[in-house]
């Protein structure tokens, strides 16, 4: 069943998203060479127990997770991509990182991640996280009231081959609300035009992944960590997003040069 917010329960999501977001660029800035994974995950631990926020992800035990899982980041190196396990493991020079998150503020739930380079990037790194980035910015301004489901995951998948990448469809984006899944799933390739007619009110979490020989995945042996299947390096964007009257609305913008983000930006309709 999809549940369409009102205009007050969007702004509810809002202050949620707000707190994602500026969270995940403290992060960004946060993961350098020499930093443990496990001090980025014990650095949000402490920011959303400051907050009184509620992590969506601590004791989550879905179907295709090994579960309970106990952290409250997932964290993906590399060739990992999504569902990373933090562990104890000492960031170097050119890894690829993925930082997802998804929490609760007083019943309302936001999502989102990024992926950075540490220390000196790889061009072809760069290029990467441009597509999901660009995946995510277009998917974004598809999402227009009136249209269909279609049209998001059709911008996806076209900017992800316009860069030459293949789109696995196992895992997409999804409904989120009160809960961090609901109904309905958003593919990251798809056809305009179809599926899901976009009501005002219908919140969603859009993220674009993406590997960049592949699009087979493999799961490590801890049960959560999803890698490309051949080893070659990964990269993942994500935005909740709510469709309004007057189009899309990201609700997890993050900051830029270090300031806080604004309702005005709140309600622009580009991916940061």
């Amino acid at each position: 069943m999809i549940e369409l917010k009102s205009a007050e329960e969007i702004d509810r999501m809002a202050v949620t998203g707000q707190f994602v977001g500026e969270l995940l660029a403290e992060l960004s800035g946060v993961a350098a060479v020499g930093v443990n994974l496990m001090d980025l995950e014990h650095h949000a631990r402490r920011r959303i127990s400051e907050r009184g926020a509620e992590s969506c992800y601590w004791d989550y035990a879905p179907s295709f997770g090994r579960g309970p899982f106990r952290n409250v980041l997932c964290l993906s190196v590399n060739d990992a991509v999504l569902h990373g396990l933090p562990h104890d493991y000492v960031l170097r020079d050119g890894d690829l990182l993925s930082i997802d998150m998804a929490v609760g503020i007083d019943g309302w739930v936001a999502d989102s991640a990024l992926s950075v380079i540490v220390g000196i990037p790889d061009p072809a790194d760069l290029t990467l996280i441009e597509a999901t980035e660009v995946a995510l910015e277009a998917a974004i301004t598809a999402a227009q009231p009136g249209g269909r489901l279609g049209d998001i995951s059709a911008a996806i998948g076209e900017v992800a081959h316009s860069y030459g990448y293949r789109v696995n469809g196992e895992f997409g984006g999804h409904g989120i609300g009160r809960t961090m899944h609901e109904a309905p799933h958003v593919a990251n390739n798809g056809r305009p035009r179809r599926g899901l007619k976009l009501d005002p009110g219908l919140t969603i979490a859009i993220e674009p992944w993406l590997c960049q020989s592949t699009d087979k995945i493999r799961y490590d042996q801890d049960g959560w960590t999803i890698r490309s299947a051949d080893g070659s390096r990964t990269a993942h964007s994500e935005h909740t997003v709510a469709i309004t009257e007057s189009g899309p609305r990201v609700l997890t913008r993050r900051p830029t040069h270090g300031t806080a983000s604004t309702d005005s930006a709140e309600k622009s309709a580009t991916a940061s």
